[in-house]
């Protein structure tokens, strides 16, 4: 049944779309306030940014109504076909989109740029929902489990070869999703110890502890104590922990000791007690048939693997200029005219807005341009310094309040396909929002994600607004399906 009734417009979230037209109307009147610059005439130009987003915010919204008024079954038949299309689309990105500010991720038509990445989210999401509503689908069957990793790595890899490292990072969202629907919850362990290896690793790579390198030594010695804490979580195996732990403790406090006379590289004693521990698990599940001490096991030769090969990656992957933005995240430079400029003057604006802000068009940060990209990806500075704390954290709880609002839609679904989406697109939302505060406020790198809904950008809008209404449609007929 179609939207011929009125019934099916009464099942529309309009909650979810409120919140919509909320965050469209108050990222307008932001942008407005970051492109003034003491001309009125000049702000509501033709070609002036707040017209070409009220421009962009008319079609999105037209767009909507349209999305609104197909078949529900249409996002389902038709998933792959979308995704295929979107692939084909950022593959010649690839090859046709010129080099704009280092990356070719914009297609130029006329005096229309699309970047193909944005819409590439909503096609990924559709394309992993069909697959995992298929009857009989279970994510733990590897199998399974590889062909959904395939479908969201597929465009990931294509916009990394784009250069915009940002937007393909967006794709780690899904593993949200994935763990609620039955992803093992380690996978996501992973993740984090891969971040916090990373960082340990980089901070303190050249701080020496007499002839041992901190770095080396304290993420060894971090795997140590996470593989000790898998095995009491996973088999509650009392004395194999105490074996490990007492074994651990003592060598160490051994060769601590003697490293203080007779200095020597202790690093080789953590990793020695690495090997030893792996070859007892892999013991143990030889003795009890227990495959779980050698996933441990190989937890921690992986972990060590990954930690030897993030100079490789920082060095010889990452391009230099996210080589400078990481080390002044990190605080191992200090950059205030290059890389760490745009984040120096961001907190400068957010911090001069105070309790209640400067007021609308009256930010001086803004105004005399020391934020770039203060329309962009650096748009909430503007809510801080016009609005103030008062602003900034309206605009966060109403994120709060929407993501948690998809969240509830996407737990009432009564398919696989139209929760997974669901759980897709508040993923997304989610990712976008912690990376983009993260960025501005200094605690992430800055890597190019846009506020949703607030920075300037059509692309970025209408991919944000297809994403979401695609989802406001599926919730609408649900008991229908």
């Amino acid at each position: 049944m179609g939207y011929s009734s009125r019934d099916s417009w009464k099942s529309i979230d309009w909650i979810t779309v409120l919140l919509y037209v909320i965050m469209i109307v108050a990222g307008w009147v932001t942008i407005c306030g970051a492109s003034y610059e003491y001309d009125m005439d000049k702000l509501f130009a033709l070609s002036s940014r707040p017209v070409n987003q009220l421009i962009w915010m008319g079609i999105s919204l037209c767009v909507a109504f349209a999305i609104l008024m197909i078949e529900r079954d249409f996002y389902e038949v038709f998933s792959y076909l979308i995704y295929g299309g979107i692939i084909l689309l950022l593959v010649a990105t690839i090859f046709l989109a010129p080099d704009i500010k280092g990356s070719r991720s914009w297609l130029v038509l006329g005096p229309i740029r699309l970047q193909p990445a944005e819409f590439a989210k909503f096609a990924t999401a559709l394309a992993v929902a069909r697959l995992m509503g298929t009857y009989g689908f279970e994510l733990t069957r590897y199998k399974n489990f590889l062909m959904v990793l395939g479908l969201i790595f597929l465009p990931m890899v294509c916009i990394l070869l784009q250069k915009e490292t940002g937007s393909a990072l967006v794709y780690l969202a899904f593993f949200l999703m994935l763990y609620r629907e039955g992803m093992s919850g380690y996978f996501l362990l992973a993740g984090v110890c891969a971040v916090v290896y990373f960082v340990t690793g980089m901070k303190y790579a050249d701080v020496m502890m007499g002839e041992t390198p901190l770095g080396i030594f304290l993420v060894s010695l971090l795997v140590l104590c996470i593989t000790v804490l898998l095995v009491y979580i996973e088999k509650k195996n009392k004395l194999a922990v105490q074996i490990i732990s007492y074994t651990s403790l003592g060598v160490l406090g051994v060769s601590g000791l003697v490293s203080y006379y007779f200095p020597f590289n202790l690093n080789w004693v953590v990793l020695s007690l690495l090997g030893l521990t792996v070859l007892y698990l892999i013991y143990l599940s030889i003795h009890s048939w227990v495959w779980n001490y050698v996933l441990i096991g190989f937890f921690a030769l992986a972990s060590i693997g990954f930690l030897f090969s993030v100079n490789y990656v920082f060095t010889d992957i990452l391009e230099p200029h996210q080589q400078i933005r990481i080390k002044v995240s990190l605080g191992l430079e200090d950059d205030p005219s290059g890389a760490g400029y745009n984040v120096n003057q961001s907190k400068i604006a957010i911090g001069s807005g105070g309790f209640s802000g400067k007021g609308f068009l009256n930010g001086t940060q803004t105004k005399l341009k020391y934020v770039p990209e203060q329309d962009t990806d650096f748009i909430f500075c503007t809510v801080g310094e016009e609005q103030g704390f008062v602003g900034a954290t309206a605009v966060l709880l109403l994120f709060a309040v929407f993501i948690l609002r998809l969240v509830a839609l996407a737990e009432r679904q009564d398919s696989v396909f139209a929760r997974v989406y669901g759980y897709s697109v508040a993923s997304i939302f989610l990712f976008h929002l912690a990376i983009n505060i993260g960025m501005v406020t200094g605690l992430t790198p800055v890597i190019g994600i846009p506020l949703p809904f607030f920075s300037y950008g059509g692309s970025s809008l209408l991919g944000f607004t297809i994403l979401l209404f695609i989802f406001i449609r599926l919730d609408a007929t649900r008991k229908e399906h």
